[in-house]
């Protein structure tokens, strides 16, 4: 029971670290709404937290600590990814020819599947939240009750992007018109620049206090 209890909690913050909408939520939405790679897509997002959960659980988060050059490069390295991205959604959304096609537009799977990559391990709040959040709360517990901790975070991880990359298709009415693959493109456009301009900010406010 203490376990399970302990499994719960772990679920529960990871869960909440990942509910917010970001970069990757963004690009595994879209994905979902066209049909496309889906499988592939939320595997790679679920096995990679579950990754980053690992890391945090088994202490990574002191390292990263301890070497804040690794979250400068990957600062900078972020911000252009999601500078450039985002500048693409835009440019869906204001052009005519490029909504009509929205819906039906096709990647490769090696297009789709670098991209989520990309977002995934360029974004720097992956490597503060799940490494060093998650690990951070995990430290209160030890052996067999750490170890559920990380279960239960890991499951989050699964059933969120499940969630998401195949309930998706529940909003394909909504979005069987252009309108909505515009308003789609212009939210995720500013949420890519939001979350650009912040990597820009913590990069500057890292570069100062070292």
């Amino acid at each position: 029971m203490i376990l399970f209890s302990v499994a719960a909690k772990g679920f529960a913050i990871g869960g909440s670290l990942i509910l917010a909408i970001g970069a990757q939520n963004a690009f595994v939405l879209r994905q979902g709404l066209k049909r496309q790679y889906v499988l592939p897509i939320v595997l790679i997002c679920a096995l990679s937290d579950a990754s980053l959960i690992a890391a945090g659980v088994l202490g990574l988060g002191e390292l990263v600590k301890a070497y804040p050059v690794f979250l400068k490069v990957v600062l900078i390295g972020g911000a252009i990814f999601l500078f450039t991205y985002g500048g693409f959604a835009f440019r869906r959304a204001l052009r005519p020819s490029a909504l009509i096609a929205a819906a039906d537009e096709t990647v490769t799977l090696r297009a789709a599947i670098l991209t989520v990559l990309a977002f995934t391990w360029l974004n720097p709040h992956v490597y503060l939240d799940t490494v060093l959040l998650v690990g951070g709360f995990s430290a209160q517990y030890h052996g067999a009750e750490r170890l559920a901790f990380g279960i239960g975070a890991v499951t989050s991880s699964f059933a969120f992007f499940f969630s998401l990359g195949y309930g998706a298709r529940i909003l394909q009415p909504v979005f069987a018109k252009p309108m909505a693959w515009r308003v789609l493109d212009i939210i995720i456009g500013l949420v890519m620049w939001a979350l650009a301009f912040d990597l820009v900010r913590s990069w500057q406010n890292l570069t100062q206090i070292s």
